[in-house]
Formats: structure tokens, C-alpha cells, sequence
């Protein structure tokens, strides 16, 4: 995700991306120190890179299943939380690395779930496991990550990290089932929304980055200190995440336009902007009912409607706010390069463009 991250062609360099966005526009002293902070956690990178690798199993076909998302890569952006996280204390420790290890794959999982929920076609730009290996193997191999997941945070030996994984997981299962209900309901309200955004994407953040500061021996303020801007950082993540459905670049993202609309997920530029023009309401439910990709007619009329609104622009807002939370949680650590480079990650959520 730094310099010199990248080991595969898969994987998301979301810092190297912002270096390269200050360098175009002149800020080589940003670029510079991009850089820099890079190279802090490139080798701790490196080393998840190679114990996901020797987790991939082919020996049964839920197993291949979980390999073949595995392989595809990701943004890694949760284990890099825990690796800058521990560096904060005393450092990237084989216990940080089993707990970096242990949140990618609780991650991964839940894709492996999702995609079966969603009937989803693809995941990455390659077909999706359920698609290549069956829902019934997925959903397998989704358990499958979890129970691994679980083995590695009780093999770091750090306390309390267990149980705590344990009701983070559930609090995105509660999250998961409350947006399943709400599917298709033009009607669901902003406290509805980030109820389910701090539920499915921010409290795993919030484990990564705490979990991060105990392994790296810090103590209760500095590791609450930390799931504060987890907690931020995750909900800045899922609005930009729900932007992109609407505005992103399928090339870049990985996945066709209109995809949660498509699954009658109320994200929160729709909900902001059916605030404002209720006559969008009829363009959504045809989205929604047609199932398939809408009609260019159709998808441009949405946008020139979410766009008129300023739905997108006081989406990107909030996420903004949420990284000044993210930032001023950080001033109560000292500091250090690794807390300049989690108030780096956290400003480089709101300019991605995947």
C-alpha cells in the first residue's frame, strides 16, 4: 500500500496513489515525505504479503474458494491500521503481524458473504467465488477465514483481543441483518444509515487500530485514542465507499456502477438527496426493480439529480468531518511518524478513486 509495498500486481497502494496525486500537482515535499513514511511500514507489509500466502489452500474447494478472493489482492488498508497502530508503541511484533493477518481475513470473509447475499457477478474485476465455486463453497470459505481469523488473535497471546473480535464480528452481523431489512425502503433515514456504517465497516477499523496499540504495549487512553480514529477513519472509508457506487470509474473500482442502488441499499448521497428531491424517488425504484444495469437514459438522470442536489459534494463533506475527527483523536497521541502516517491514510480516504 506504501513504497514499496506492492508485491503483486493486485494489491492497492493507497499512500503511493496520494504521493503521485502531490507530485502531479507540484507538492513535492509532501511526495517527498509520502515517501518517507512508506518505507516505515514496507517490510511490515512485506511480511503479511507472505503469511497470507501460506494461508491459501487448495485441498478443499471451499478452501480454493477462499483462495481464489485471497489471490485477488485488496487495499490491506485494516492491516496497515495495525501495523502503524503497534509501531505507535513498541512495534510491528509477531503478535501485531497474527493480528494484521487476523483482520484481512475477517475482512475477506465478509466479502465471501456479501457476494453470496448480493448474488454478486464479480469481486475485483475477476468473477466471484460464488460464481467460480458455488454460493454453498463461498459461504464455507467465508467460516472458513473467520475460524483462521479467530486461531491467529488467541495465537498472539495479546488479552481480551478475543473476545473483543468476537463482538466486533457480531456487531457487523447485526449491522448486515438491519441493512438486509431495510433493502428497497426509499424511506430509511441518516441514523438508520450510519447505524449500519459504523456497524459493517468502522467497528472493524476500530478493532484493527486498538488491537494495533495493544500489541504494540500501549495502554488504555492511547489505544482508546486509537479506536476513536478507527472509528472515524472506517465511516470517512464507507461514504467515499458509497460515492464511488455512484460517481467511480468501474475500470478503477472494480465494480459496475449502481451496484448497492442495483441491491436497494439506501446509501447516504441517495438518502441525502431523496431529502431534498422527492422526485428521484421514482428513478431509484426503477433501478431497483429492473435488477440489471439501469439504461444510460436512466443512470445519467440520476446523476444529474445527485449532482443538483449537492447530495455528493455534502457526502464528501461528512467524510471530510470524519477525518478531522479522525486527525484531532491522533493529537492525544505523541508524536511520531506513525501517527503522521495514520493522519496520512486518513486523508488519503476522502481522494481515492477505488
Amino acid at each position: 500500500m506504501l513504497s514499496e509495498l506492492v508485491k503483486t500486481a493486485e494489491t492497492a497502494d493507497v499512500l503511493g496513489r496520494l504521493r503521485e496525486l502531490c507530485a502531479a500537482r507540484g507538492l513535492d515535499g509532501l511526495a517527498s515525505r509520502l515517501t518517507d513514511l512508506g518505507d516505515l511500514v514496507a517490510a511490515d507489509m512485506s511480511r503479511l504479503e507472505d503469511e497470507l500466502l501460506t494461508i491459501r489452500s487448495h485441498r478443499r474447494l471451499s478452501e480454493r474458494a477462499a483462495s481464489h478472493l485471497l489471490e485477488t489482492g485488496g487495499k490491506r488498508i485494516r492491516p496497515l491500521c495495525v501495523a502503524l497502530a503497534a509501531r505507535v508503541g513498541s512495534g510491528f511484533s509477531p503478535a501485531a503481524l497474527d493480528l494484521a493477518v487476523a483482520v484481512e481475513l475477517v475482512h475477506h470473509a465478509t466479502l465471501l458473504h456479501d457476494d453470496v447475499v448480493d448474488l454478486a457477478p464479480a469481486r475485483r474485476g475477476r468473477p466471484a467465488a460464488r460464481v467460480e465455486f458455488g454460493n454453498a463453497a463461498s459461504i464455507f470459505a467465508g467460516d472458513w477465514l473467520l475460524i483462521e481469523a479467530l486461531q491467529r488473535v488467541r495465537r498472539s497471546g495479546v488479552d481480551e483481543l478475543l473476545d473483543s473480535l468476537l463482538q466486533t464480528i457480531a456487531a457487523m452481523i447485526d449491522a448486515e441483518s438491519l441493512q438486509l431489512e431495510l433493502r428497497g425502503r426509499l424511506d430509511t433515514d441518516r441514523q438508520s444509515y450510519f447505524e449500519i456504517a459504523e456497524g459493517k465497516s468502522a467497528t472493524l477499523f476500530r478493532w484493527a487500530l486498538g488491537a494495533g496499540g495493544r500489541a504494540g504495549g500501549l495502554g488504555a487512553d492511547p489505544c482508546l485514542a486509537l479506536e476513536e480514529f478507527g472509528n472515524h477513519l472506517g465511516i470517512a472509508f464507507q461514504l467515499i465507499d458509497d460515492l464511488l457506487d455512484l460517481t467511480g470509474e468501474p475500470g478503477e473500482t472494480g465494480k459496475t456502477l449502481f451496484t448497492d442502488l442495483r441491491e436497494g441499499k439506501m446509501t447516504y448521497p441517495v438518502i441525502v438527496a431523496l431529502e431534498r428531491t422527492p422526485a428521484l424517488a421514482s428513478l431509484l425504484q426503477a433501478v431497483i426493480d429492473g435488477g440489471g444495469a439501469p439504461e444510460a437514459a436512466l443512470a445519467t438522470a440520476i446523476r444529474e439529480l445527485l449532482e443538483q442536489s449537492g447530495a455528493i459534494d455534502e457526502s464528501r463533506a461528512c467524510a471530510a468531518e470524519r477525518v478531522a475527527l479522525a486527525a484531532t483523536a491522533l493529537r492525544r497521541l505523541p508524536k511520531s511518524e506513525a501517527t503522521a502516517a495514520l493522519a496520512m491514510v486518513a486523508d488519503s480516504t476522502v481522494r481515492r478513486t477505488r
